[in-house]
């Protein structure tokens, strides 16, 4: 199993803090926001793993992380995104570095409190297919929403004026090789993107996305608000658990 970060964009959401360095960077309580994906992936038992960067701060990334050793990692791979394409723009990167095997992907900003280690193993006991992590959210039509029909997923639909489920679709989703096939088949949306929702439904469209609903809290860190709430769950967990910080 492999795992990709993906952490490009411009952050625009939160200029003008990301003025002069990528989102990413920025501090989440005490340390980087980066160091939480990374830190639920190795978690999660993954030590092979790939961060997608982009902008121009991209040397920052190296110059923070180094190989990894910090994490208990051999070595860290990075790959660079041109622009703006879309998360699963980002993902087609990663072909190469995937080598076929499974993948469990997290975006850059996502932080989470549970140990993703029971979903990672859940996924790598199919057959075949996609899982991802939902949260119930008191504002859904921020994210992708699923429709779900007793326990099965029949559709995501992106920031929904009118969500059918008081659930988010977080930032972390596990795939297997068909992934890169479904983002070849992909066309722009209406924000001139390549959307993961999309790619999510093509796993629904073949009866093959099962799902996960987390126990503690998640937050994106994409807004000054929800990067506001990230440093206070985060200091709240340290006081609490300093000894299991995400």
């Amino acid at each position: 199993m492999k795992g990709v970060i993906l952490a490009g964009g411009l952050g625009s959401r939160l200029r003008p803090l990301t003025k002069i360095t990528n989102k990413h960077l920025l501090p989440i309580y005490d340390r980087p926001m980066i160091y939480y994906p990374i830190q639920t992936l190795v978690k999660a038992g993954i030590r092979d793993i790939m961060i997608v960067t982009g902008g121009t701060s991209a040397g920052d990334f190296l110059r923070l992380l180094g190989n990894g050793a910090e994490f208990g990692l051999k070595d860290i791979y990075y790959t660079y995104q041109e622009g703006e394409g879309g998360i699963a723009d980002a993902l087609k990167l990663c072909e190469h570095f995937a080598e076929g095997h499974r993948i469990v992907v997290i975006l850059g900003d996502n932080i989470v409190e549970d140990d993703i280690h029971p979903y990672v193993r859940a996924f790598e006991a199919q057959d075949s297919g996609a899982r991802i992590l939902l949260k119930a959210v008191d504002d859904p039509e921020r994210f992708g929403v699923p429709e779900l029909d007793g326990d099965r997923i029949v559709r995501i639909e992106e920031k929904p004026q009118h969500p059918k489920s008081g659930y988010a679709v977080t930032g972390i989703y596990m795939y297997d090789r068909r992934v890169f096939d479904f983002c070849r088949k992909l066309v722009p949306s209406g924000r001139g993107e390549l959307e993961i929702t999309d790619v999510n439904n093509h796993y629904v469209k073949e009866g093959d996305l099962h799902y996960d609903v987390l126990n503690g809290w998640w937050t994106d860190a994409g807004t000054f608000d929800s990067l506001f709430r990230a440093g206070q769950l985060v200091a709240g967990a340290a006081r609490e658990r300093p000894d299991q910080l995400p």
